[in-house]
């Protein structure tokens, strides 16, 4: 892959906030590119990025349809001959597996392992417009969520992600769409500077992995304005104020869950932090029908994950996953 990505968030943070950490940037992303310049799993995935087809960008509009999933199309159908969408299905499979969507990319549908859709529209109502808002997303996976964020009107959305696999899943969109002021780091929470300069950070799914909570919570902080808010979803359990739950080892076939905590214990980790206005909008029980295995993620899936004799718990015979959503000031 060029360098193209990089040059156009630089030139996107100019004359705002984030300019200040230009330079901290290119060191990350530069350290970022020689980590991974030999990496087996990154030269394949770049090799594959640049077997998808070559075409005009002018050609191509970005929507949403009536699914909610976030759309590529050619304005001239010569451009995508059926050979030509046979090869670039092709090559999307080797992306596998995709697990954040719905994408579709020149009539090439990817049913993703996630209705993200789903959780984006439990979200939507609580945040208040994002208009003009400056948008972080922590942990944005292949970047579904940054799309739904710039067409709900952001100024600019960056995503940070360190998982090399999302990084080009994202790719294979925003090639095309250069103008759209959309941009993913791969890099994660704990590499950023504290910027102080977005007006809104989403973190939705990643605090139970965090090994330390109150220290992923305080970077969350960090990188917000004074008056700026906090969209955070996490998995929770039910208890009173001291409830903390911890598996001992998987939970739901996870390896990487640590803390999960009650909706009331959640609600004072952010305040202690500093947070105000703290207030847990959505909760919800997931299904197998938001997640599932897919022929584009063909691998196991919820599922698999609960007890066949009783979904309300985890094969480990943990109660199934349960998750809300918070916001805060």
């Amino acid at each position: 892959m060029n360098s193209s990505w990089k040059s156009d968030f630089f030139a996107s943070i100019i004359n705002t906030q984030l300019e200040g950490y230009l330079s901290e940037f290119a060191r990350l992303l530069k350290q970022w590119e020689l980590n991974n310049k030999n990496n087996k799993e990154c030269v394949r995935l770049d090799k594959q990025l640049k077997q998808l087809p070559l075409l005009d960008i002018a050609k191509n509009t970005f929507t949403l349809d009536a699914s909610d999933t976030v759309r590529i199309n050619v304005t001239d159908a010569e451009l995508m001959t059926d050979g030509a969408r046979a090869k670039t299905q092709s090559v999307l499979k080797q992306f596998m597996p995709w697990r954040k969507g719905p994408f579709s990319l020149f009539g090439i549908d990817i049913d993703t392992e996630w209705r993200s859709d789903w959780k984006w529209n439990r979200v939507l109502p609580h945040i208040g417009s994002l208009e003009e808002h400056k948008v972080l997303d922590v942990g944005c996976g292949s970047g579904y969520h940054l799309f739904r964020m710039h067409q709900a009107g952001a100024k600019y959305v960056v995503g940070i992600d360190p998982t090399a696999l999302f990084f080009y899943q994202f790719h294979c969109f925003k090639q095309y769409l250069s103008d759209i002021p959309i941009h993913y780091l791969p890099l994660g929470i704990e590499d950023m500077p504290s910027t102080q300069s977005f007006d809104t950070v989403f973190s939705m799914g990643v605090l139970y992995h965090r090994h330390d909570p109150i220290k992923f919570l305080k970077e969350l902080r960090a990188q917000l304005t004074d008056s700026g808010q906090l969209v955070l979803e996490t998995l929770v359990v039910d208890g009173d104020v001291n409830t903390v739950f911890v598996p001992e080892g998987r939970y739901a076939q996870m390896r990487n869950v640590w803390f999960l905590p009650s909706i009331d214990a959640m609600i004072l980790w952010l305040k202690r932090v500093g947070f105000k206005n703290v207030d847990c909008v959505d909760i919800d029980i997931t299904s197998t029908e938001e997640q599932r295995s897919t022929h584009w993620m063909p691998n196991q899936s919820l599922s698999d994950f609960l007890d066949p004799n009783d979904s309300s718990l985890t094969i480990e015979g943990h109660p199934a996953p349960k998750r809300a959503v918070f916001i805060a000031r």
